[in-house]
């Protein structure tokens, strides 16, 4: 698909100036990305931007192209660059080995693309830019892929709907009584190493991590107090990291004194054999000759001595990272570690922990290759689907540019069934939804003085029809604000982590006929005198929502990635904890960040929605 005089002749003048003109961004640089930037670049798209966090691991070389065994441990997106510029000389590539959700890359940034092709590998990141090309009014191309299967969508604002118009399938959590107590499977421990041992030692003491179920039940209940006496005694023996005792302190505690407290719990123990504690000091004295350089054999399954001497090699690893990081930080909030699959130091001790608990426990053991893939949420990939649908998105993208939604569609790669590419028409916008169906707006804010109430004040002051106070005002990390909730009203926007580009999300709580969510993309303005903290940009009339819509509670609000309540009068406090929309109450405390990584999906999604490449 060179850009030549054929290629004109085969898609016309029109389109094919179109193309040349054209400056798009891909996210992700992965299976489906590698063919997507082959595709955009022989196609002949003037400019393409290509930005991805990863760098090159072996186990892409099989389906990922455009890398070589030279490149390992590389960017992705800098390499991709690099060698996609060899297939056409006169493309305009730029590359960014970064995060699409960094500061840098705005509405405004989004703004200046003609279109957006997504290659992405989780949901959050997923949802973050189908929201940004919403908000800059910018088409997505949105693609994936599992094993045999791929999907294609085009979506553009108003016309079609997005990508959070159909809902996710939510990925599975384990019970904490299962995590902490009765672990019966690998991925039991592997979770309990990557969501819990690991931030209580090196990131933030917490128990909510997606992967595992806090619900306050009557199953639950206990173990979730038992957790946080554990958890106490960790940050206790956290005190001792970087001395000779600390390897010591932790493998005793979960390893040995923990172990020996279940095994006093006999009832728990009549059906199913009971855990074995394991010795800190036979275990040192039988590894000893085993070199710390056995973690770089992947394919191989550690025996216990082994894993030994990962756990104390790792996380003395950890220890020097976190130590040389807060010598070196310059801002208030605590360094910590977080758990990453292409992280050789996180990786290697969620793997050597797991497996000395999978040990006690009597459960198989699994390599790091495998543990990477489970801890990672990995689905397994197939380069001849990623090579097809990357050709499907670049076919879409041309109706796009064209205007020609009429004749784009949804597509979809099977193997069951007597087409391997079948379509449908892409559907209208959910008016039920709760991301793509909201008002939007910006909101100028002074950053060195603007208060929660100085927003709340603006919103009844621009008289946008909410009956006075009788809203509720949510971000990212939830609910900050409504008539029941006024703790955070005295407090800097930044304190509540609203920065620019930051998107607030403003919903009716009239009982009766209330109007549409409001989303406001906040502007921060410093060094300007202004008579207002807070205003908005313009004022215009907020439709009703859909009469569905009214009935239906709760009342969900978007957010960067997650999903926040804000139903009136705390109907939220009566919803099960355990629902995948539970709300975050943001007050009275520093306000919690989640650790970014994937969450953990014991079984492939059969016929449901694909979540990643």
């Amino acid at each position: 698909m060179r850009g030549g005089s054929s290629f004109k002749r085969a898609v016309g003048v029109e389109l094919s100036t179109t193309i040349q003109q054209s400056r798009v961004l891909l996210v992700g640089a992965g299976g489906i990305g590698c063919e997507l930037l082959k595709n955009l670049v022989l196609s002949g798209f003037g400019e393409v931007h290509i930005i991805d966090l990863d760098t090159i691991d072996l186990s892409n070389l099989n389906r990922q192209f455009l890398f070589r065994h030279e490149h390992i441990k590389k960017s992705k997106a800098l390499v991709a660059r690099d060698v996609a510029q060899k297939f056409r000389p006169s493309a305009k590539l730029e590359a960014y080995h970064a995060n699409i959700k960094d500061p840098q890359f705005n509405v405004d940034w989004f703004k200046s693309f003609n279109i957006v092709f997504n290659a992405l590998d989780n949901l959050d990141a997923r949802r973050y830019v189908n929201r940004m090309c919403l908000s800059a009014e910018v088409p997505l191309i949105e693609s994936g892929t599992t094993g045999f299967n791929g999907q294609v969508q085009a979506i553009k604002k108003g016309n079609t709907e997005c990508y959070d118009c159909t809902p996710k399938e939510v990925p599975k959590s384990f019970p904490v009584c299962t995590i902490r107590s009765t672990p019966s499977q690998p991925i039991h421990c592997i979770v309990w190493a990557k969501s819990y041992l690991l931030p209580e030692l090196f990131g933030k003491s917490e128990y909510e991590a997606e992967e595992l179920d806090t619900s306050e039940n009557a199953e639950n209940a206990t173990e979730i107090e038992e957790l946080r006496k554990e958890a106490r005694i960790l940050q206790d023996i956290r005190q001792s990291m970087g001395s000779a005792e600390f390897p010591q302190k932790v493998f005793e505690k979960v390893f040995k004194d923990d172990i020996e407290r279940l095994r006093g719990m006999h009832d728990m123990w009549t059906q199913r054999k009971p855990p074995e504690a394991l010795d800190f000091d036979a275990a040192q004295a039988e590894s000893e000759s085993i070199p710390p350089t056995i973690s770089s054999n992947d394919q191989k399954v550690w025996s216990l001595n082994e894993n030994f001497a990962v756990f104390k090699d790792s996380l003395s690893r950890l220890t020097q990272r976190l130590n040389e990081l807060q010598k070196t930080s310059t801002d208030d909030q605590p360094v910590i570690l977080t758990f990453d699959k292409d992280d050789e130091d996180t990786l290697d001790f969620v793997t050597a922990t797991a497996n000395l608990r999978a040990v006690v426990f009597d459960i198989p053991l699994k390599s790091k290759f495998d543990t990477k893939q489970m801890a990672g949420n990995i689905i397994p990939a197939i380069a001849t689907t990623n090579a097809m649908t990357a050709g499907l998105c670049v076919l879409q993208a041309f109706k796009v540019l064209q205007d020609d939604l009429a004749h784009a569609k949804m597509v979809f790669l099977e193997r069951s069934g007597a087409r391997a590419i079948n379509s449908d028409s892409l559907n209208r916008p959910n008016p039920e939804c709760p991301v793509c169906s909201v008002a939007q707006g910006r909101v100028i804010v002074d950053s060195d003085r603007a208060t929660l109430e100085d927003l709340v004040q603006a919103v009844n002051r621009m008289k946008l029809g909410y009956s006075k106070d009788n809203f509720a005002v949510t971000s990212s990390l939830g609910l900050l604000y409504d008539e029941d909730m006024l703790d955070n009203l005295p407090k800097k926007l930044s304190e509540l982590e609203i920065r620019n580009d930051s998107f607030l999300t403003i919903i009716d709580e009239q009982d009766e006929d209330p109007r549409v969510n409001l989303e406001l993309l906040v502007v921060e303005i410093t060094g300007t005198a202004r008579e207002d903290a807070v205003s908005l940009e313009q004022v215009f009339e907020l439709p009703r929502k859909p009469r569905a819509l009214q009935e239906s509670t709760p009342e969900v609000a978007p957010t960067n990635g997650t999903l926040a309540i804000g139903k009136r009068k705390r109907e939220a406090d009566e919803i099960d904890m355990a629902n995948d929309h539970a709300p975050k109450r943001i007050a009275g405390g520093p306000v919690a960040e989640g650790d970014g990584s994937d969450p953990i999906v014991l079984d492939d999604a059969d016929g449901g929605a694909i979540l990643i490449d």
